[in-house]
């Protein structure tokens, strides 16, 4: 990693659709080999399908609350102190808590068994929405580490 200069955030578009740049950057992180149409055909299907089982929900909504319910606000990372090697736990910037909840539900919805890709993000987004599934399972399992680690805090930088 360059010590020199810090990267440049690049600012993105909002979407067409909701008006909103994370969206954007979600659709992004779904895409493979370029193909931000199909990327966006399987985001939209997904919000569509999650209105579609639940009449009560919203998709944009269940997506940005399954969004608030996954960014870690800590982690771990890890600090080599003398030979040996610390996890600290460390606040999380915005910028990243956003990064890592959009990796994760990416992630996870894609572990998923079976079905299209659509109806995996939809479940994944709608558990994640409702406290459960991968994605806030793995936010989780990052809370329980910071605590467990939380002796070794005097030592971050």
């Amino acid at each position: 990693m360059s010590r020199k200069h810090q990267a440049k955030i690049r600012d993105v578009l909002p979407d067409p659709i909701f008006n909103d740049k994370v969206v954007t950057k979600f659709i992004s992180a779904l895409m493979y080999d370029g193909k931000k149409s199909k990327a966006e055909t399987i985001f939209y299907g997904a919000l569509k399908l999650i209105e579609e089982r639940n009449p009560t929900e919203v998709g944009y909504d269940v997506f940005k609350k399954a969004m608030n319910q996954i960014k870690p606000s800590v982690e771990v990372r890890s600090r080599r102190i003398g030979g040996a090697t610390y996890q600290v736990p460390s606040e999380v910037r915005p910028f990243r808590r956003q990064s890592l909840a959009i990796r994760w539900l990416r992630d996870y919805a894609r572990l998923r068994s079976g079905k299209s890709m659509i109806e995996k993000l939809a479940e994944e987004l709608f558990d994640a929405s409702a406290n459960r599934g991968g994605a806030f399972k793995k936010k989780e399992d990052v809370y329980k580490m910071a605590e467990s680690n939380k002796a070794f805090a005097h030592l971050k930088w």
